[in-house]
C-alpha cells in the first residue's frame, strides 16, 4: 500500500559518497509525485555524478534547474537549485524550511558534520534546520565497512530524530536488474518522506492478494 500524504516540498542533497544513482532515481520520482523540490549538491557530488552517471551537474544553480528540469519533466518552478554557499535560500531558516529532506547519497563527511551541528554549508544548514524544526530527515549513508566514528555518528543523529537508511537493497522481489535494486532504496526513502509511489512490491502484498475475495483458491 502507497503512502497517502505527499508533502508540498521536498529539500534533496547530494554529497561526495558513491550512489549517485539512488539520488539521481529519488529526483525523479520526487518530481513525478509533483512535489517542489529545493536541490542542493557539492562538488565532491559533481565528482561522482561524472564518474558514476556520466552527468556533468552544472556549477550554475540556475544551468542545473534548466537541465535537470527538461531531464526529468519537471513543471515550471517545481525544480529549485542553490548554491551551498547561498544562505538567503529559504531552506536556511526555521522560518521558511521544506516538509521534508533527504542527503541521498550522503558522505560519511557530511553525516559527521550534520551530527555536530556545524552547518558551515547549505547542506549541512538545511539538514540542522530539519533536526531542529523536528521534521523528516532521511540520511542515504554509502560506506563500508563501517568505523566506529561512522556508527556513533549515526547513533547520535538517530537519536535526534533523522532517519538512517543505508542502500541496503531487499531481494525478496526478485529483482531483475540494477534499476530494480536502485528503485528498492529510493522506495524506502519515498516511504520515509511521506511521498506515494509504486516502484516495487511490498512484503506480504502476494500472499493478501491470494486471500482476496475473488482470488485464487
Amino acid at each position: 500500500m502507497s503512502v497517502a500524504r505527499v508533502p508540498g516540498s521536498v529539500t534533496l542533497a547530494f554529497t561526495g559518497a558513491s550512489g549517485m544513482p539512488y539520488g539521481l532515481r529519488l529526483l525523479e520520482c520526487l518530481l513525478g509525485a509533483g512535489v517542489r523540490v529545493v536541490l542542493l549538491y557539492s562538488a565532491a557530488a559533481q565528482i561522482v555524478a561524472k564518474q558514476e552517471c556520466d552527468l556533468v551537474l552544472p556549477a550554475r544553480p540556475g544551468e542545473a534547474e534548466r537541465e535537470l528540469g527538461e531531464r526529468f519533466g519537471a513543471r515550471a518552478g517545481q525544480l529549485s537549485v542553490f548554491g551551498r554557499e547561498d544562505w538567503m535560500a529559504p531552506v536556511a531558516s526555521g522560518s521558511n524550511p521544506a516538509d521534508a529532506m533527504a542527503v541521498c547519497p550522503c558522505s560519511m563527511g557530511t553525516l559527521a558534520a550534520i551530527a555536530g551541528g556545524l552547518a558551515d554549508n547549505l547542506i549541512e544548514r538545511a539538514a540542522d534546520v530539519m533536526l531542529k524544526e523536528r521534521r523528516p530527515l532521511v540520511l542515504v549513508p554509502r560506506e563500508t565497512p563501517l568505523s566506529a566514528i561512522h556508527l556513533e555518528n549515526m547513533l547520535k543523529l538517530a537519536r535526534a530524530g533523522a532517519s538512517i537508511l543505508p542502500p541496503a537493497p531487499g531481494f525478496y522481489g526478485r529483482p531483475q536488474s540494477v534499476a530494480d535494486l536502485v528503485d528498492f532504496v529510493v522506495a524506502r526513502a519515498l516511504d520515509l518522506l511521506g511521498v506515494a509511489h509504486a516502484l516495487g512490491p511490498r512484503w506480504g502484498e502476494a500472499r493478501a492478494a491470494l486471500r482476496a475475495p475473488g482470488g485464487p483458491a
